[in-house]
């Protein structure tokens, strides 16, 4: 029985790598694919630890298996990404021509709204 619980460990190992691999070389996304990879070798990474008492790999092992059960959720159903946008839409500014200040006030002439006894409340404010 003890050769199961090893021939598990390694093809968890197997598995896991395997995964890695393929979404490191493009081969695959981290989809479907790569998270059920990474659930079913935390699972024989976790029998495996066990059996030797690896308590550090086990403890491991179960936040990678929760995180690959999450990831895997998240991918069944399509409410979860509507919810939770993956990226922020931003406002996008339309390029300028060089040279320009962006349609930005620039003050030009300051002494304009002076007068010769103090300042006034009005500053000449133009844009290029």
């Amino acid at each position: 029985m003890e050769l199961l619980w090893e021939i598990a460990g390694w093809a968890g190992a197997a598995a896991i790598l395997s995964a890695y691999l393929a979404v490191s070389m493009n081969w695959i996304q981290a989809g479907r694919a790569f998270q059920t990879a990474n659930l079913l070798g935390a699972c024989a990474f976790i029998v495996n630890g066990a059996l030797h008492e690896a308590w550090p790999s086990v403890a491991t092992n179960v936040a990678w298996f929760f995180i690959s059960g999450v990831a895997l959720l998240r991918l069944r159903s399509p409410r979860s990404l509507a919810a939770a946008p993956l990226v922020e839409e931003l406002p996008v500014q339309a390029p300028r021509r060089p040279g320009s200040t962006g349609g930005l006030g620039v003050v030009v002439d300051v002494s304009a709204g002076l007068e010769q006894g103090g300042a006034t409340d009005r500053v000449a404010i133009t844009t290029r």
